[in-house]
């Protein structure tokens, strides 16, 4: 039986691209144990939280045999002193003599940097498969195969790369999710409570300030929904609590916030008629569990990360540049992107049916 190790870290949009291709991994081989290792904070993309790491896949952990969890942030940092790379073994090497143990066949690297390619090569596996044009060029030397795949979206990418590897061709599979009953039960709860109608969600966090949309206009557009009968719910994550509050304010009061946990807004996100946001983790989900979505995109290109499979609306300035520097302005593009544009997408998307 092979015995194939997944790497894909992060981020929560990155590791969702990344659904489909695993799904075809498995499709291709149906009878191989599949480990997957990723960063802790994202496992419930994987597995449903307190679920066993291991063990036959179930709708709680649908693709992976195995969930590994690192943390790699402090990676980020000058990793020119030899310390760096001694603290950076002593925090891995729980998590590596675990792979180890397993003797992994092969390891696919999905995300192209130079530290998940490290971590491929240090699984102990007999061979390391990646991009041969990987996101971080340094990361190919630590590939024994690598692989040009094709594609303009991510997603079909991270497809062609799996099914040139296992010679079989197929159509794009969809992503599957956990599906994990505590955090279901969670969410008709906090609806009922909430007198929650139909449901559309806003996310308007990013995970660089270039990509965010202006706080004010999310308000605005909140308000005109909730006018025209809509239950509007913002979600945020940690650290954004100022910036979900500015958009309560600016929508008089026409919103709710809320700040759950991945497997609470996966469940929360199933609900949802209509999902508003920029390029970011919580519209990809919303995406994949093929929830219309109304993107609002700046600094990168919907061509290749756009939303993948769904009803969708995205709207970006023909003067925007296509850039992955982080830059903390919101990147001047999208402040030619009206409210009214929005709503009138929103509005095409949900059919003008208000509860």
């Amino acid at each position: 039986m092979d015995k194939l190790l997944v790497v894909r870290l992060s981020a929560m949009g990155d590791v969702i691209h990344a659904l489909p291709a695993v799904s075809a991994l498995r499709q291709a081989l149906p009878n191989a144990e599949i480990g997957w290792v990723i960063e802790e904070r994202w496992s419930e993309l994987l597995c449903a939280k307190g679920y066993p790491l291991e063990g036959p896949v179930t709708e709680q952990r649908p693709l992976a045999s195995r969930v590994h969890h690192v943390r790699t942030k402090e990676w980020r940092r000058d990793l020119s002193a030899p310390s760096k790379w001694s603290a950076i073994w002593k925090d891995l090497q729980g998590s590596l003599d675990e792979m180890r143990k397993i003797q992994y066949d092969t390891a696919l690297d999905l995300q192209g940097s130079i530290r998940s390619a490290i971590i491929a090569r240090w699984s102990g596996t007999k061979e390391v498969v990646g991009s041969a044009e990987p996101r971080e060029g340094l990361a190919r030397l630590f590939y024994r195969q690598k692989i040009r795949p094709s594609g303009m979206h991510v997603i079909e990418q991270n497809v062609n790369l799996v099914q040139a590897w296992t010679g079989q061709n197929a159509p794009v599979p969809d992503a599957v999710l956990p599906r994990d009953p505590a955090a279901e039960a969670w969410c008709h709860r906090y609806c009922a409570e909430q007198h929650i109608g139909k449901l559309v969600l806003m996310n308007p966090g990013a995970g660089w300030g270039a990509k965010q949309w202006p706080a004010e206009r999310y308000g605005q557009l909140a308000r005109e929904l909730a006018g025209d009968g809509y239950s509007v719910l913002v979600n945020y994550g940690p650290g954004e609590e100022p910036l979900a509050q500015s958009v309560a304010s600016y929508s008089d009061g026409a919103t709710c916030s809320v700040q759950c946990s991945l497997g609470e807004l996966i469940a929360l996100t199933r609900r949802a008629a209509l999902f508003i946001a920029g390029d970011t983790g919580p519209l990809h989900l919303a995406a994949s569990l093929k929830i219309p979505v109304v993107a609002i995109f700046g600094p990168t290109d919907p061509a290749r990360n756009g939303p993948f499979r769904t009803q969708s609306v995205v709207l970006r300035n023909p003067g925007s540049a296509t850039s992955h520097k982080r830059h903390a302005e919101t990147e001047p593009g999208m402040f030619h992107i009206t409210q009214d544009q929005v709503l009138a997408a929103a509005h095409s998307l949900l059919g003008g049916e208000a509860t």
